[in-house]
């Protein structure tokens, strides 16, 4: 693995839990809507995330290291937003037979979003990106250091 090879780690970490981050924020802000296009309540969406490129395991990658066989970059790395996915999950159903959306009963049905589990979901990704930023910056430092020592 190339020491550059953090950089693009990184950066997809961080476009990828941009991502997340835009869901849950989609999803909170749909959660009272009760008629979308496709005619029904709002479907909570949730991001499905793979990583690419060299897929090797860190304990391969480390005992490569002692023996002094350089893994060899192939291309980029990193993880990437495979899919977003809605949620199967049923509706909630809520009493309000005046709501123009009640059925004969008088329910409504609501969308199945947890406003609880977007919010953690969003604290999640923002630890993950915020990780993510601090290895950009260590790697950072770690170059400045290499010039400095080059000197």
């Amino acid at each position: 693995m190339s020491f550059l090879d953090s950089f693009d780690i990184s950066a997809s970490g961080m476009s990828a839990q941009r991502i997340r981050l835009d869901v849950a924020a989609e999803n909170i802000a749909n959660v009272d809507t009760t008629r979308t296009e496709a005619g029904g309540p709002y479907r909570r969406k949730d991001v499905v995330l793979e990583s690419y490129g060299d897929n090797q395991s860190f304990a391969n990658v480390l005992r490569q290291a002692r023996t002094g066989n350089a893994v060899t970059a192939s291309g980029k790395r990193g993880v990437r937003v495979s899919e977003i996915v809605e949620d199967t999950r049923s509706f909630k159903r809520v009493y309000d037979p005046e709501n123009p959306d009640a059925d004969a009963e008088g329910y409504v049905r609501k969308p199945n979003v947890d406003v609880l589990k977007e919010t953690v979901d969003s604290m999640s990704a923002t630890r993950s990106y915020e990780a993510n930023v601090t290895v950009l910056n260590a790697m950072k430092q770690m170059i400045a250091k290499a010039e400095e020592i080059g000197r």
